[in-house]
């Protein structure tokens, strides 16, 4: 699986298209919320989005600082930037696809998925294993 850049002038139409407005209202703040609570080196920035063979998302700050985590399973290390946007992408989605009030769940759960799957071949993958499990 690939993951290709999302062109800044694309980016609304890419979110729009995927999640409508579910993503400005619900995934794109969860996001940063869980962010700031993952690292205490996230203080804000721009995040670079990404599509992966066209039905997948992710996104990740765009910065080449390492971040240092701790997780709620108590593990804590640091990971590049790519990284910290894969673990913190597969807390949201996790998170989001127990909402069985909302078709955007059900989303939410495939997309947990297709990032794992993605995560899987990383080269940080043993690193965000052990920050999802």
């Amino acid at each position: 699986m690939n993951l290709n850049p999302v062109p800044e002038n694309e980016r609304m139409n890419v979110v729009a298209r995927l999640f409508g407005l579910y993503f400005p209202l619900r995934l794109e703040p969860l996001m940063y919320q869980l962010a700031e609570q993952l690292s205490e080196d996230y203080s804000g920035g721009y995040w670079e989005f990404y599509t992966m063979d066209g039905s997948g998302f992710l996104m990740s700050p765009d910065t080449n600082q390492p971040f240092n985590i701790q997780c709620e399973n108590y593990y804590s290390g640091q990971v590049s930037g790519q990284a910290f946007g894969i673990i913190v992408c597969l807390y949201a989605f996790s998170l989001l696809s127990f909402d069985t009030e909302h078709p955007n769940g059900q989303l939410c759960g495939r997309l947990y998925h297709q990032l794992r799957d993605y995560a899987l071949k990383h080269p940080e993958a043993s690193v965000i294993l052990k920050a999802i499990d």
